[in-house]
């Protein structure tokens, strides 16, 4: 599964660079559907991170692997 998800996030990732940003996996909790991803460059601290978070990755990964329940950013 954390393959499944690492290719969801290899396909939102161009996007993502091209905005001078990036996206990291950290860790999947099978239990709970909880997939922590670490925001880089400027989408770090950009006011837009969450609804990147929501809106873009969350959909994407979710569309692969429908076990992911939340995404959060650490």
């Amino acid at each position: 599964m954390v393959n499944e998800i690492k290719k969801a996030l290899d396909k939102v990732r161009p996007a993502m660079q091209a905005d001078g940003g990036d996206v990291e996996f950290v860790n999947f909790d099978n239990k709970t559907g909880r997939l922590e991803v670490r925001l880089k460059g400027m989408c770090a601290g950009c006011p837009m991170a969450q609804i990147t978070l929501n809106e873009g990755i969350k959909k994407a990964v979710q569309k692969a692997v429908p076990e992911v329940k939340e995404v959060i950013s650490v």
